[in-house]
């Protein structure tokens, strides 16, 4: 197993332990980024510790909370790290416990490899091309090295109990809109039996995953460093996250950032 593997996996960790120290505090220090999202001292935390740890391999790292890196330096790599320091920073922010820290690596457009942490409810998601992907929720085994720690995981997708006959949808709390509302009614004119199911940040992929859903409709703005970890561990099951309108698999490091709509199941 690539040792760049562990690395990044210790380096979520490290960074969700980080968050936690700031979750715990009463003053955020929350800030407002150009774009109007929210920024807080975690954020900038776990971004650092990520950055410094990523460096030891050598790849370049395309953060959200980086600097900007125009699309003539990028168009040329070949693989690269992928990372979202602490997605889900408005649940952060309501402390619903429902964040994540996301690193991919991301090799010709395509993610390969994902790593994605849930530090305040302690599920950590790995996805590793060729082996399957993994959730582990036991602390003692974190910071052991990959091919000992998915040894004492869960892989996925996990047995589930009978749905009863339900189509479970992944629906955004926040970002419920008219066009998802229109893709539920198409399932249910298919005579699927829908039940809308939720959790926050890049945890709705995961329950994919994990086989907790069937299927989640994204018909909103999302950035590729949103989905490229979770992506890995979806794709790591056989599973996959594509476009809505071609039914082609999500690209990265694309001039502009943003995902198309796209379903994953």
């Amino acid at each position: 197993m690539k040792n760049e593997y562990t690395i990044a996996t210790r380096a979520a960790l490290r960074a969700g332990e980080a968050i936690l120290e700031v979750y715990s505090e009463e003053d955020l220090e929350i800030e407002t980024k150009a774009d109007e999202t929210p920024l807080t001292r975690a954020d900038k935390m776990a971004h650092r510790i990520i950055r410094e740890a990523l460096e030891e391999t050598g790849i370049p790292v395309l953060s959200e909370e980086g600097r900007e890196i125009p699309y003539e330096e990028r168009r040329g790599w070949e693989q690269f790290w992928m990372v979202d320091p602490l997605d889900g920073t408005k649940e952060f922010i309501k402390r619903n416990g429902e964040f994540t820290v996301n690193i991919a690596l991301i090799e010709k457009g395509r993610t390969e490899f994902g790593v994605v942490f849930a530090p305040w409810i302690n599920e950590l998601f790995v996805g590793l091309p060729g082996m399957g992907s993994y959730r582990c929720v036991n602390k003692k085994h974190f910071h052991q090295p990959l091919d000992y720690l998915i040894q004492f995981s869960e892989k996925l997708p996990l047995e589930q109990e009978d749905a009863q006959g339900l189509f479970r949808v992944v629906a955004s709390r926040s970002h419920f809109n008219r066009e998802t509302e229109l893709y539920i009614h198409f399932l249910e004119l298919e005579g699927k039996k829908v039940s809308l199911v939720s959790r926050g940040s890049s945890l709705k992929l995961c329950m994919v995953a994990t086989g907790e859903a069937d299927v989640y409709p994204r018909m909103g703005p999302t950035m590729e460093w949103d989905t490229a970890a979770a992506h890995a561990v979806v794709k790591a099951t056989g599973k996959n996250v594509c476009r809505f309108d071609t039914g082609e698999e999500l690209e990265y490091n694309k001039e502009d950032l943003h995902n198309p709509f796209f379903l994953t199941r």
